[in-house]
């Protein structure tokens, strides 16, 4: 019997037998949706973050304070980082462009019956260029904002309409903690980034927040809670950040480890995207998990089918099929279960991302090569379970299956 024939009677029997090579087939579908889903889930966090970390600046190192094991080992947060550090920075360092030092605090914030909690962040005019951000209305903090201590604040626009509705914020007076306030400006929208929303943030002058709002609680100067630092170039990153934590261990005198931790926007995309890496690998394994027992069913029920059959077997082997014959038709049948079962997981899969893009902010992707990995893969389950019902088939005594049918 020729292969052509084998893949005609296979595909007849499976057509007659419509429940059961769907219900065999489900569990293939559904291994491989899971794992195309999850691949591409996992490649849309990439993307996410990614995505996020450009929209925090151009070549920007966020300097902390702490070293990165105190940081994950104790709740509070060192105080080794001080405005002068920043200042510092600013004139020491020739690889730097901007330096922005900033004060971050939760605060109440209030307009006549209005009131919400929100980050409250104390910068100065460098904050715009360094991060990146822009003023839609009204102006930002300046230098002699700064040197006054001026109680001033510019509003996040997500914060502006919480508080203003459709009236004009420009001039207006809030409190901050029961402190008053002018609005002098409102920045434009920029959207949340690794679950920060700086739109729904109020700025003021840094010495106006730790004066007036959280008082200086570092004997060394006036703590600062970041610094964030914009290199001149993507080409003085390196530069940059190696010239700043030596200037800074100088500063503080360090002879072992560091009280502060530089990271550039590279370096944090990075952690971010072997975690996400981690998951999807992880996920798509567990969901791996499914085809396996995907093709478990499929051996099971090609051993039933094998023992159902049994007439039909020992009637082709009396008529002169051969083992090889009879072991041809039973593997195509188990391999066109899984296939079939493969590609209408693939459609799902597919569907499935094409939903998840469209519904929420993850960007999830199609990856052809995990399509190509999962359909062969599945081919190949059914192609390895399918094995030992079809060897239990031609191995069949004729005149044994003839007599039990």
């Amino acid at each position: 019997m020729d292969i052509v024939e084998s893949v005609k009677m296979a595909a007849t029997t499976l057509v007659a037998n419509k429940l059961r090579s769907s219900l065999t087939m489900l569990g293939i579908m559904i291994g491989n949706a899971s794992v195309i889903a999850m691949v591409g889930i996992g490649q849309g966090a990439q993307r996410l973050a990614a995505e996020q970390f450009e929209s925090l600046g151009p070549n920007v190192l966020f300097v902390v304070p702490g070293s990165q094991k105190t940081r994950n080992t104790t709740f509070e947060v060192p105080k080794t980082l001080v405005l002068e550090d920043a200042r510092a920075i600013a004139t020491q360092v020739p690889s730097v462009q901007d330096v922005a030092p900033q004060i971050n605090s939760r605060q109440l914030v209030t307009y006549r019956s209005k009131n919400t909690t929100t980050s409250i962040l104390g910068t100065t005019p460098e904050y715009l260029s360094a991060r990146s951000f822009d003023v839609e209305r009204g102006r930002f903090i300046t230098d002699l904002d700064i040197k006054r201590s001026n109680q001033i604040v510019i509003l996040g626009s997500e914060l502006a309409d919480k508080l203003f509705d459709n009236q004009d914020p420009i001039g207006q007076q809030l409190r901050i903690k029961n402190i008053s306030f002018q609005v002098v400006g409102v920045m434009k929208p920029k959207g949340s980034a690794l679950g920060d929303n700086p739109d729904e943030a109020a700025y003021v002058p840094i010495t106006t927040l730790a004066n007036r709002i959280v008082g200086n609680t570092s004997p060394y100067g006036l703590e600062v809670t970041a610094i964030s630092i914009s290199a001149k170039d993507e080409a003085s990153i390196g530069a940059a950040q190696f010239q700043v934590a030596n200037l800074l261990r100088l500063r503080h005198k360090i002879n072992g480890e560091d009280d502060f931790t530089v990271r550039s926007q590279k370096d944090l995309l990075t952690i971010v995207n072997t975690i996400t890496s981690g998951l999807t690998f992880m996920l798509a394994a567990i969901a791996a998990i499914s085809l396996f027992v995907g093709g478990i069913g499929v051996m099971n029920i090609m051993l039933v089918s094998v023992t159902e059959r049994t007439q039909e077997i020992g009637l082709r082997k009396a008529i002169g099929a051969r083992e090889q014959d009879i072991l041809i038709q039973f593997i195509i049948e188990a391999v066109f279960l899984s296939a079939a079962g493969g590609l209408l997981g693939t459609l799902i899969g597919v569907g499935g991302i094409s939903l998840i893009s469209a519904v929420t902010p993850l960007k999830a992707g199609i990856s052809p090569a995990a399509i190509i990995l999962a359909v062969s893969v599945s081919g190949g389950i059914g192609l390895f379970f399918g094995v030992v019902p079809a060897r239990r088939a031609a191995k069949l005594d004729p005149i044994v299956a003839l007599r039990s049918a």
